[in-house]
């Protein structure tokens, strides 16, 4: 039996392989949508006719609706429009601040210093001398050789 079977496959090896005839793939294709519900639905709607029909199909029972709806859509956009603000930027350029502005500016930075108080100096908040120092104590001697 065994010697059969490797015979069988043997020769099926052999033969070469022919396409399917359109008709038989349209027929397996069709028989396969109408065994399997999902499937089958899932391919209908790729087709454009089938699209079509089916787009037809939900928006023709309402269609006053469907304009109603486009109507608040239309609505909405256009209030939109009109709220908006159109008023011209103010300040294109800066200008300076006027003197009555800079005297209340330091007014107010003194009366801030005097209800914050005098600042603690610390160690690492000290200025440090501007002179530079050597890296180390060492003397370095140059010889003349």
């Amino acid at each position: 039996m065994n010697e059969e079977i490797e015979q069988f496959e043997g020769r099926l090896s052999r033969q070469p392989f022919r396409p399917v005839p359109a008709e038989w793939r349209e027929e397996i294709l069709a028989e396969a949508g109408r065994a399997s519900g999902v499937e089958g639905r899932a391919q209908q709607w790729i087709q454009p006719s089938s699209l079509v029909s089916r787009l037809s199909s939900v928006l023709w029972p309402h269609p006053v609706a469907w304009a109603g709806l486009a109507a608040v859509w239309i609505f909405i956009i256009a209030v939109d429009f009109s709220t908006r603000d159109h008023a011209p930027v103010v300040a294109k350029e800066f200008l300076p601040p006027s003197p009555q502005v800079i005297v209340e500016l330091r007014q107010q930075q003194r009366l801030l210093a005097e209800l914050i108080g005098p600042r603690e100096v610390r160690e690492a908040d000290r200025s440090k001398s501007l002179m530079p120092r050597p890296r180390s104590e060492r003397n370095f001697e140059m010889s003349m050789t």
